[in-house]
């Protein structure tokens, strides 16, 4: 059995095992205690930190590779501008198709407010444009690396890299370092895939113990439409570029793109995913490291596809439910506000709601009626980031494809890249 049928068995288990729980025995202290709070909250938080605690060093040495791979620094900044023109493309397409999606459905247009019960909710900060570029140097790498701040890291670790090229021959020990180093942390990732099953059994166990199935149904409007669009994104829009501007077959890619989207789809979050989705596109689809390296973590951190859908439909959500008329100038500025967001609240904690507040001001929507949405807001996290992963490795197809930096061998290879089972070596084998 590979290892995606057994992620999707334990999931499903998961979310079983969960349901269950929410529905038969919340009152249960035993249950609550000892395997909520207890083995699947501890299981699960182990699980994401092992992928996290992977994410900087994997993403570190691979960059270092990749642009000393590419070895023509006015090829990356190639490569940068067309990944960055078609992250923000592929936004503003995300954002105009939720859009058209929920004027014409129209969630919410006879919503009972009083179902929604909105707490109280407090609006993020988000930090002026001017700071945004400021931290985009780190003024102490050592601090970036340990925050895990991802844009500052791939600032410092270019400019590392573009460095050991200029230092030529002297440099090549450094760089055999760094392609020996990013080996090892494939492997690990590999180690870290074998487990998955259970961190993914543990992590749905708990979020459905936690949030039920029951929380979506006074919400069912709004969910069932968030998750409609992210769909038909995932596998038209994105899939349609795909075959457009890269020339590649959207079914074998999505074939291959499962592992990477379980796994964010059980983390919910793309940093986390990193590990997993620059493995997928390396060795499962034949994507050259130097591309791959650049595209993937960029991609994790400016490409928001899932939380723009997320942002037009609760535009017009709340619009409805408070009987607020926004206009076409309305949508065509929450369009331009969501594609701009993106980049300029990237890396930003609550990245999701910072943006959505910011939308709900310019429009004249009440902020407050972001509480409405917060309780479905997890599991439409979970299903919004797999849309934002596959979106990641689509763009990073095409811009390899682009440049000529992928095997359609390994891409059209069922097998390529599927992972064996973790073998530890025998003693008296490594005498020998």
């Amino acid at each position: 059995m590979n290892i995606t049928t057994k992620i999707l068995i334990w999931m499903t288990a998961g979310l079983a095992v969960g349901s269950l729980i929410n529905n038969f025995a919340q009152s249960n202290t035993i249950i609550q205690d000892y395997f909520v709070d207890g083995l699947f909250h501890v299981a699960g938080t182990v699980f994401i930190n092992l992928l996290k605690m992977l994410v900087v060093p994997l993403v570190t040495f691979s960059l270092i590779c990749g642009v000393c791979g590419i070895g023509d620094i006015s090829k990356l900044g190639r490569i940068g501008i067309k990944a960055f023109a078609l992250f923000l493309l592929s936004t503003a397409l995300a954002i105009s198709l939720a859009i058209l999606a929920a004027v014409n459905i129209a969630p919410g247009k006879n919503f009972n407010l009083s179902q929604g019960m909105p707490g109280l909710f407090t609006v993020p900060e988000a930090p002026p444009i001017t700071q945004v570029f400021i931290d985009l140097v780190p003024g102490n790498p050592v601090a970036a690396f340990a925050e895990g701040n991802m844009l500052q890291i791939i600032f410092f670790t270019i400019l590392f890299a573009i460095s050991l090229l200029m230092l030529g021959e002297r440099a090549r020990p450094l760089i055999q370092g760094a392609e020996r180093m990013n080996e090892v942390m494939m492997q690990i990732v590999n180690v870290v895939m074998s487990i998955a099953p259970y961190g993914v059994f543990a992590l749905m166990a708990k979020t459905f113990a936690e949030q039920g199935i029951a929380l979506i149904m006074p919400m069912i409007g709004y969910f069932g439409v968030v998750v409609a669009v992210l769909f038909c994104h995932a596998t038209g829009t994105l899939m349609f570029l795909l075959r457009l501007l890269g020339r590649i077959n959207p079914v074998k890619f999505l074939k291959k793109m499962r592992t990477a989207q379980i796994f964010a789809f059980s983390t919910a979050s793309s940093n986390a995913t990193i590990p997993v989705t620059l493995r997928t596109v390396e060795k499962r689809m034949g994507v050259d490291n130097s591309t791959a390296a650049f595209v993937v973590p960029f991609g994790a951190t400016i490409n928001m596809d899932g939380t723009a859908i997320m942002q037009g439909i609760a535009t017009v959500f709340i619009a409805n439910v408070y009987g607020i008329e926004i206009g076409i100038i309305g949508y065509l500025t929450v369009i331009g506000m969501s594609v701009l967001a993106s980049i300029g609240t990237a890396g930003v904690p609550g990245v999701g709601l910072i943006m959505l507040a910011m939308v709900f001001n310019q429009v004249g929507l009440p902020v407050e009626g972001i509480a409405l949405i917060m309780g479905v807001d997890r599991l439409l996290d979970m299903i919004r980031t797999a849309v934002n992963v596959t979106g990641d490795a689509v763009v990073t197809m095409i811009v390899a494809q682009s440049e000529n930096n992928i095997s359609m061998d390994v891409f059209n290879d069922p097998s390529a890249g599927t992972l064996e089972p973790v073998q530890l070596p025998h003693h008296d084998a490594a005498q020998n």
